[in-house]
């Protein structure tokens, strides 16, 4: 079966994004059911839903990978992409929003922004993604919109326009009221199918009046001739709601404004609206920027319009082993068309690669097609040495998009096959997930020979090592969660050597720095800087002393963990004319990388986690006190409309294995958290008896983290 391709301004390429148990994947269910994909609404409970398709999410109730899917809904085809909301899993948001047009973020109508709310605004800000705001269950006890509201206003400083009003609260929740249309609708019945619109009852009139005011106060400081003609009296009468809308839509594509919608997505209430904004104020291919990258060929700045004209430009974004289909490639194609058996040029790794079959995604099945016009999302089958990241481009005319770049691990576990015999199965199973997870690490202890996996928490590892098991069918042992530490300059060296001098029967091997070292900020990394004037160090031996810190700064000096957070000025050297080489100035270079901390000595750092707990009222001294001998940084307290309380700290990564039996533990069930890596810092001296062993037991360069 061939699909219909639709023109780039009927599409939107949308992600579903929001805090772990906002309703993402209920809030896609519903609009899957009411655009006809779908004949039964799937339930997260039940484990029926269609975007959580693997067995590990319909086990645990959760989204782990994003999964694509595509609808059409009023004359548009809307490509929607439900990304998981657990920060484990955060790489799958990321790699959604480097490729999507638009995004929704959903909302708890009780508990407004949670920590994960901010992360994923914060990641769709850094991609200037337009978005809108649908605060979901409006029906549940506690639900309060202008609390969600100010939360938004509040943590994540986002400038909103409200377009409705909730009808009805809490348990009574049944409609909205449009406040551009100033027409109320109803969900009577349980399907949700046949709402019913009409006029706003006499009791919400009022505030309807007044919240449309401010509405459109808002919407006309966005456009000059609208303010002005705003600022006539009777204007309003004259200026129609399209013209309104219009405005609304200029403003949310340039994330002037975040549009506000409501609904309760479990009790099919207010879904229909809520693909109605998609449509009207979220971004077409067509309102895009034109994408930017280099010729890989000169290094020169690059672009490419999205028009079938233009040469060929495309990004894969994901890999996904599929037991029945193979390899999958998910691809954006940003201009011209990939067709099915074209040679594309695979830009980053400068090799021609030959297209294989093109499909439409529908989550866990497929659809034939016969290519990918600019501005659609789709997928590609069988195609080896294609990875993440990659740019698929026109051979004649090549451009290199920029990459994606991810998050590194913060824990490791050791894992060994329990049968000799499937060490080679076992590795190709590490293979074929870190290909689909470039947030999964794997490598070999240099001392102990072992296997070790590097992931983002312990449930991104327990989901890994569940998916050897089930999809590999390996029988596999894992050793205790281990966490990545790294070091960093215990203090400023103004002047520290390195001389490397090699003789051998021909050509000898010379070279020599001198350099100045100091603590830099954290999260900064390693830095170099060149201050050698007069040729005192050739320039082509510049570069390689650069390497030669960058190597050691990976492989460290005391404990094998990587250096971090540091500032080499190269000042002064020497040379030979006959026996200096960019080895020489190499070696020289991480022999006075290894002579800084022998001098100055390193500080142990210990990856910190920014955490929140939800917890009913009456647990919360029980809680804290917890939490406090976990040497957690309480930032605060906050009570919730529900009677909840959330607490905000951070807290060392090291003490929180185990953390989510012990708080269920002590509130019999009844509190939950969230955390996701912020920072490293130094480790207490008091700490350092207790960190060291598990310092030693397998930290090696390559099981290090970035801040």
């Amino acid at each position: 079966m061939q699909s219909t391709h639709f023109p780039p301004e009927k599409i939107r390429n949308i992600g579903i994004i929001a805090h772990i148990d906002a309703g993402k994947t209920t809030t896609t269910e519903r609009i899957l059911f009411y655009t006809g994909i779908t004949h039964k609404i799937g339930s997260v409970d039940d484990g029926t839903t269609t975007t959580d398709w693997m067995e590990q999410e319909r086990e645990r109730g959760i989204t782990i990978v994003s999964a694509a899917i595509t609808a059409c809904w009023k004359d548009h085809q809307i490509n929607i992409i439900d990304t998981p909301g657990h920060i484990d899993f955060t790489a799958e948001v990321q790699r959604a929003l480097r490729v999507l047009d638009g995004g929704v973020v959903v909302f708890d109508g009780v508990h407004g922004v949670e920590s994960q709310s901010e992360t994923v605004w914060r990641q769709a800000d850094k991609y200037k993604v337009p978005r809108l705001c649908f605060i979901n269950k409006m029906d549940r006890v506690g639900a309060n919109y202008e609390h969600a509201m100010l939360s938004i206003r509040q943590r994540l400083h986002a400038p909103l326009a409200l377009l409705q009003l909730p009808l009805g609260e809490e348990q009574h929740f049944k409609g909205i009221i449009d406040l551009l249309t100033m027409q109320a609708t109803v969900w009577h019945d349980d399907s949700g199918s046949d709402p019913v619109t009409g006029a706003i009852p006499d009791a919400y009139l009022s505030a309807a009046q007044q919240a449309r005011e401010t509405l459109l106060e808002t919407l006309a400081e966005t456009d000059d001739v609208l303010l002005e003609r705003f600022l006539e009296d009777d204007a309003d009468d004259e200026i129609t709601v399209a013209q309104w809308m219009s405005a609304l839509r200029k403003a949310t594509l340039e994330n002037r404004l975040f549009p506000v919608l409501f609904g309760a997505s479990l009790r099919n209430t207010a879904v229909q609206p809520l693909l109605d904004a998609i449509i009207d104020y979220l971004p077409s291919p067509v309102d895009i920027e034109a994408v930017k990258g280099i010729n890989p060929d000169t290094q020169q700045p690059e672009q490419r319009l999205l028009t079938a004209d233009q040469p060929l430009a495309a990004l894969v974004f994901k890999i996904v082993s599929d037991p029945y289909a193979g390899r999958i490639a998910y691809v954006r194609v940003y201009s011209g068309e990939l067709k099915n058996s074209a040679t594309v040029l695979n830009a980053g790794r400068g090799k021609k690669q030959r297209i294989g079959r093109l499909v439409r995604v529908f989550a866990d099945h497929r659809e034939d097609i016969d290519k990918v016009p600019a501005g659609e999302i789709d997928a590609i089958l069988s195609m080896k040495d294609i990875y993440t990241g990659d740019t698929l481009c026109d051979p004649n005319h090549p451009i290199l998009l920029e990459n994606i770049q991810f998050p590194l691990p913060v824990i490791s576990i050791a894992i060994e096959p329990e049968n000799n015999k499937d060490k080679d199965e076992l590795a190709k199973a590490l293979s074929q997930l870190a290909e689909e997870d470039p947030t999964f690490k794997v490598h070999t202890d240099k001392d102990s020979g072992q296997t070790i996996l590097s992931g983002m928490g312990e449930l991104h590892l327990e989901i890994l090592v569940d998916r050897i098991k089930l999809e590999h069918q390996l029988g596999i042992r894992t050793g205790k969660p281990e966490v990545n530490y790294k070091e960093t300059l215990a203090r400023e060296l103004d002047s520290v050597e390195g001389r490397y001098i090699h003789q051998s029967g021909g050509r000898g091997q010379y070279g020599h720095v001198v350099m100045s070292a100091k603590p830099a900020e954290p999260g900064s990394g390693l830095h170099f800087i060149n201050k050698i004037k007069g040729g005192v160090i050739p320039s082509e031996y510049i570069p390689a002393v650069k390497k030669g810190l960058k190597e050691a700064a990976s492989f460290g000096v005391h404990h094998g963990l990587e250096i971090t957070d540091i500032e080499f000025t190269l000042l002064d050297g020497s040379y030979h004319n006959v026996d200096s080489s960019e080895l020489a100035f190499k070696n020289a270079a991480v022999i006075a990388f290894k002579n800084t901390f022998i001098e100055a000595g390193s500080t142990l750092l210990e990856p910190v986690c920014k955490l929140e707990v939800v917890t009913p009222a009456e647990y919360l001294g029980d809680v804290l006190g917890q939490l406090n001998s976990k040497r957690c940084e309480i930032d605060g307290t906050e009570l919730m409309l529900d009677g909840t309380q959330t607490i905000h700290g951070f807290v060392p990564l090291s003490e929180m294995f185990g953390y989510a039996t012990s708080l269920r533990s002590i509130t019999k069930g009844r509190a939950m958290f969230s955390m996701e890596f912020d920072h490293y810092a130094a480790v207490p001296k008091r700490m350092m008896s207790k960190v060291m062993p598990h310092v030693h037991q397998h930290q090696t360069p390559s099981s290090s983290v970035r801040h």
